[in-house]
């Protein structure tokens, strides 16, 4: 229903603006006291990192990205090699069963409070032995945009070291539900389990509770888990989602074993004076055992807590407290802590290292003397990496490196463990046997098949539809070098916008703080922003389009590119220019003295900006890079009997740019075009098959153009 003229399609371009390691590398500090080894997340050692400036700017920075190259080819030889296992079980159990051959460094709450005063160096001690096909269940709360962006480096750094079956069970709102679903979905990362428990049926349980803590009602929901995980699931490692790991979670699971006697709950000494009450005048926190517990990370013995009747037990004490403190102010946390003030005995302290806690007051340095000795590193401050600490550095250097670490390395399988069928990853691994290799146009095809892991909503997203049925979303796609127009198009389009972006996990870091940044961008709730992670040579521009265009919740779609902006008022202007069915085409001529729409007939290689239905057909994921990408979709709305219309006043402006990557190859690889060709002609072969004699006239016209 618009008509645009025939712009060149945007592309990933080459350039590189800011240069990011995916790879975990070595950390080093060197602060005060504090005599710090190297951590082990990976065995290529790299030299410190210099600034460089200057004439040797140049030199430093290629020799840089040589390094940079060279761990990248080392970390995949890594982590394409079977785990390393000092001990083999021949024992297979189920994920619920502890194992008594099991050891793990530290037990009890007077060796905890020992390491506590005296730090836990680990260096001599014996790693725990979990059976290598054991699955580790973790829980873990989750709701909202933010939460959800977190909780992927929580992720992260779990997958990286842990050489055992997970199975996630995420305790979710809807939108943290819509985005991990398709986050796991599109990862495909073998042996990982992911399950979903709906909060808003929870809310009714814990809604009860007056809680100041920033959490809000989501942060009372690890009371109720004996409730909401399944009946059969004995045990559970419960975890926040601002929680870094360093090492493989297996070695807590295997703490599990420790537990004697009635001991239930597993958790860490809290760090801070908190539970002291003397932070400030009139502090009055509530009833704890000594400091109190922080419950960041929690072992539950579900089977036994469900027979000591757990749910009757925090409430009565729950109750009974509310009476005087009237609300709680670390949400869960104080009710655990209550509870285990009157039954001690329920509780198993582990060692200080498996909780280090970076709040502000915090007494956690006392825990570490060398980095091996770190195990979970918890940012439970509200300022999270802008909290103030003696060796945050340090910490938040470790973070970003999981922040910024190229998820598609962690596909991993791990070997000898016989996993659940993945009808979705066997299916595709199926499909890619078909193609032939020696094909020279091999890697297009494979492409149409890659599956790119997709965070959906990367920041916060919140727009209702018109009710008149006439709202209108604009939807494009991008990559990093057409970040720069995401303003100019905000200001000139009011209405909901739906962007896939194409970037790197470093990139998409780039873009968040970019963002932030910006009071344009952080003006507007209505624009969605959906990640598409880089895999593979080519740019998906029909798969970035189609990801865009499944987020839409307005009747109509409005299909632009990024670096096409829009008139001031058009959004307004198409909301009152619908048809059922629309699509724009263009004669110039006839436009520039139009004062009323018009009809126009479809021709070969016509590819405007059009403002379709939502049910719209998709674009064809075939074509890559350069070239009929747009095209096609042209045509598929054509056999479909779309009707085309030109609205006489709208109108879009081509806003200049460098050539794309994609062009450069098309125009100098003749390959690229013969094998451009190739994908032309088995589409219109597909049209035909699908629209018979009606799709006859597409192969006449391309034979004529």
């Amino acid at each position: 229903m618009l008509g645009i003229c025939r712009g060149r399609r945007k592309f990933l371009a080459a350039s590189l603006a800011l240069l990011f390691i995916p790879a975990l590398t070595w950390l080093y500090l060197s602060a005060a006291n504090f005599t710090v080894k190297p951590l082990p997340l990976s065995p290529l050692e790299l030299q410190s990192s210099t600034l460089v400036g200057g004439a040797g700017e140049r030199q430093a920075l290629e020799l840089r990205v040589r390094e940079v190259e060279e761990e990248n080819r080392a970390l995949r030889r890594e982590l394409s090699q079977p785990p390393r296992n000092p001990t083999h079980s021949n024992h297979h159990g189920n994920g619920n069963q502890s194992h008594p051959h099991s050891t793990e460094e530290g037990t009890g709450d007077s060796e905890a409070q020992k390491m506590f005063s005296t730090g836990n160096s680990s260096s001599c001690v014996q790693q725990p032995v979990v059976d290598k096909c054991e699955t580790i269940h973790v829980a873990i709360v989750c709701a909202g945009y933010n939460a959800s962006r977190d909780v992927v480096t929580l992720v992260k750094s779990v997958l990286f070291h842990r050489r055992n079956p997970l199975h996630f069970h995420f305790i979710t709102d809807s939108i943290a539900q819509q985005i991990l679903a398709s986050l796991f979905h599109t990862w495909m990362v073998p042996a990982v389990r992911v399950d979903f428990y709906d909060a808003d049926e929870l809310k009714s349980e814990v809604s009860w509770i007056p809680n100041k803590h920033y959490s809000g009602i989501y942060g009372l929901m690890k009371l109720v888990l004996t409730k909401t995980l399944p009946s059969d699931l004995q045990k559970v490692i419960v975890l926040d989602t601002d929680i870094t790991f360093a090492t493989d979670i297996a070695e807590l699971w295997a703490v599990f074993h420790k537990f004697k006697g009635q001991q239930v709950l597993g958790l860490v000494e809290n760090q801070s004076d908190w539970y002291l009450g003397n932070l400030w005048k009139n502090h009055r926190p509530w009833p704890a055992l000594g400091r109190g517990f922080n419950t960041g990370v929690i072992l539950l013995l579900l089977d036994r807590l469900r027979k000591l009747r757990w749910e009757q037990m925090w409430r009565l004490t729950a109750e009974r407290e509310l009476m005087s403190m009237l609300s709680t102010s670390l949400a869960d946390q104080d009710i655990f802590n209550a509870v285990i003030k009157q039954n001690p005995f329920l509780v198993h302290q582990l060692p200080c290292f498996w909780n280090v806690q970076l709040s502000d007051h915090t007494r956690s340095e006392k825990c570490y003397k060398d980095v091996s000795d770190l195990k979970v590193i918890h940012w439970n401050s509200p300022k999270k990496l802008r909290v103030k600490n003696k060796h945050v550095e340090f910490f938040r250097n470790l973070y970003l490196t999981f922040l910024e670490y190229d998820g598609n390395l962690l596909r991993r399988e791990l070997f000898g463990c016989p996993s659940k069928t993945d009808h979705n990853s066997e299916n595709l691994q199926k499909t890619l046997l078909e193609l032939d290799e020696d094909d020279p146009c091999y890697e297009f095809r494979r492409e149409r098949f890659t599956v790119h892991r997709t965070h959906l909503y990367f920041l916060h997203y919140e727009y209702e539809p018109s009710a008149d049925q006439t709202d209108v979303t604009l939807v494009a796609q991008l990559s990093m070098d057409r970040l720069q127009m995401l303003e100019a198009i905000c200001k000139h389009w009011e209405g909901p916008i739906s962007l896939a972006l194409y970037l790197s996990d470093a990139e998409a870091q780039q873009f968040l703080r970019y963002a932030q940044g910006s009071e344009v961008l952080m003006s507007r709730s209505n624009v969605g922003y959906h990640i598409v992670y880089k895999e593979g040579q080519f740019y998906p521009v029909n798969l970035l389009r189609n990801v865009a265009m499944r987020q839409v919740n307005t009747p109509y779609m409005f299909l632009s590119d990024i670096d096409f902006l829009p008139m001031y008022g058009l959004y307004e202007y198409l909301r009152y220019h619908v048809w059922t069915k629309g699509h724009a085409p263009t004669n110039f001529a006839k436009w520039r003295t139009a004062t009323t729409p018009y009809r126009v007939q479809w021709e070969a290689d016509f590819e405007p900006y059009v403002m379709v239905r939502r049910d719209c057909p998709e674009y064809d994921r075939r074509f890559v890079g350069f070239g009929w990408n747009k095209v096609a979709h042209i045509m598929e709305l054509d056999a479909q009997e779309y009707e085309f219309v030109v609205l006489p006043n709208a109108y879009m402006i081509h806003m200049p740019h460098a050539p794309s990557f994609d062009i450069t190859k098309f125009r100098s690889n003749k390959q690229y075009r013969v094998c451009l060709k190739t994908l032309k002609e088995e589409f219109q072969q597909n049209m035909s098959r699908r629209y018979g004699f009606a799709a006859l006239k597409y192969m006449t016209a391309d034979n004529n153009s």
